[in-house]
């Protein structure tokens, strides 16, 4: 399963972010981090994006993980995010009982 992450903010905040995002702590073993991808856009600002891979069975720490590295930039001025969950086929069928 993956965790999407993406993450926007003005220019004239990147210090902060860069300050922030050098005391993050390190990614627990169960997840492989991908990223962060950055690109900029006129009308938006700064954009970036993460790919968080883990194990279904770790799911809810994943969730719990990664959504706790986000809050770690609330207050940043400007700053807006969204986390987007995917699964593989073979896991949404097995979480319907289909797999």
């Amino acid at each position: 399963m993956v965790i999407i992450s993406f993450l926007s903010y003005p220019p004239e905040q990147v210090k902060e972010v860069a300050k922030r995002f050098g005391a993050l702590p390190p990614l627990p073993a169960y997840i492989t981090m991908k990223g962060p991808y950055v690109s900029s856009e006129v009308g938006v600002g700064i954009k970036t994006t993460s790919l968080y891979e883990y194990d279904q069975s770790k799911t809810k720490e994943a969730m719990q993980f990664v959504g706790g590295r986000v809050a770690k930039f609330f207050g940043v001025p400007g700053f807006t995010y969204s986390l987007h969950y995917w699964s593989e086929v073979s896991e949404a069928l097995e979480m319907v009982g289909l797999g």
